[in-house]
Formats: C-alpha cells, structure tokens, sequence
C-alpha cells in the first residue's frame, strides 16, 4: 500500500467551500511502497500520522516540520532509491511552503 505524494493548487471563487477547487501540479509515486514503509516505521509525529489506507492533506505552514522530518529520515537511510523518493517528496515539500495557495496530498491507497 503506496502513499502517493501530490502537490496540488487549490482556487476558491468565493467564500463557500462548494467552489474549492484543486489542480494537481506535480507528484511522487509511490509505487514500491518505499515512502508508506518509511512512514510506519517513523518515531516522526508527522511521518508517523501518514496512513497507506487514507488521505491526509498538509499545508504550507505545515511543510517547515514535514521537510525537517523528511531530511532526519533521508539522513538515515543508505538505500539510494529510498534517498532519491525522498529527496524528490522534499521537493514538492519546498513548493508547497512557498505558496500558500498549495497543499501537500498525501495519498494512501
């Protein structure tokens, strides 16, 4: 059960949450279900909240402790293929932080 990471732009015309619209601009998959193992096994608040079987959707004021977290477990890793998802899952991260008008979509099977 892979944990898809999407970054998405988010439109809303208006103040109902009926016009909220998301746009996928870039994504992570998950396909050898590297990041969900990843995930499972964290001591990390955030990392550890990630379910293989749910959504969860992160913001930009939340990417400063998702990146942190990202980095502390990409450091322990030695597997090259795990460090390149996550280097490429922090990317997406970095985006998000910029814009407030980005969401982080974690997506579980």
């Amino acid at each position: 059960m892979g944990v898809d990471v999407k970054l998405m732009r988010v439109t809303r015309r208006g103040t109902s949450p009926k016009n909220r619209r998301l746009t996928q601009v870039d994504s992570v998959q998950d396909w050898a279900d590297l990041f969900s193992g990843l995930c499972a096994a964290s001591a990390l608040p955030m990392l550890n909240r990630v379910d293989p079987y749910r959504s969860q959707i992160l913001t930009s004021a939340e990417m400063p402790q998702f990146i942190s977290e990202v980095d502390a477990t990409r450091d322990l890793v030695h597997n090259q293929q795990v460090r390149d998802i996550l280097q490429s899952i922090r990317q997406l991260a970095e985006r998000c932080a910029e814009s407030s008008d980005l969401e982080l979509h974690l997506q579980g099977d």
